[in-house]
């Protein structure tokens, strides 16, 4: 059973969203000053702050195997006060761009990105940029499709963050993220966790 006070988190989170949601739909025109006070306030009593994805492939094993689904919390504005290194995010693929992939955050703007290889300046990655890396050690670059391979990728590119994984009926857990996320997002998954709800849409 929920706690009163983790409902009250969660009210605070989801209006935190709702406003959030609004205010970018209204500064891209899609929504009037006068529709933004409605807009928030039907996204605060009928929205929700999570969804369902489902992700095949191994660049993040052992975290997340192979055909299994997540439990996203959406982000509308990921700044880097919404999302923070070690997070693992779902954001649009920088090579396939009506495709999505699963990466975590290894960097974002101002860190000095150094180099391996000698050959390679190292660099800083500019506002609103990030760098993200697959879990898997084992793949090369190539295989891992990750920024060693296409470089840093807008932040604006992240839809959301991953907290909860189901790779079966039996196998599921939150998803490790970094220490400030875990705490935002507890009561997130208090409230909006549903394992059944996850194991029926499954494709595993």
């Amino acid at each position: 059973m929920v706690s009163l006070s983790t409902w009250v988190r969660y009210a605070a989170k989801k209006f935190e969203y709702s406003v959030s949601l609004g205010w970018k739909k209204y500064n891209v025109g899609q929504i009037n000053v006068t529709e933004l006070s409605d807009a928030i306030w039907k996204n605060f009593f009928q929205g929700s702050l999570t969804f369902m994805h489902w992700t095949k492939g191994e660049e993040m094993t052992p975290v997340i195997s192979s055909g299994g689904t997540l439990l996203v919390r959406k982000i509308p504005s990921p700044t880097p006060t919404q999302v923070f290194v070690g997070d693992v995010v779902l954001m649009k693929d920088p090579e396939k761009s009506d495709n999505y992939i699963v990466r975590r955050l290894a960097a974002i703007e101002g860190y000095e990105m150094v180099s391996t290889n000698e050959k390679e300046e190292p660099f800083v990655l500019d506002m609103d940029q990030c760098w993200v890396l697959s879990d898997n050690s084992s793949l090369k670059p190539k295989e891992a499709r990750d920024s060693r391979l296409f470089g840093p990728v807008p932040m604006t590119d992240i839809f959301g963050r991953v907290i909860y994984s189901l790779r079966s009926a039996v196998d599921h857990g939150p998803v490790e993220n970094s220490r400030g996320a875990m705490i935002q997002d507890r009561p997130v998954l208090a409230v909006e966790l549903d394992v059944e709800e996850m194991a029926k849409n499954s494709k595993s």
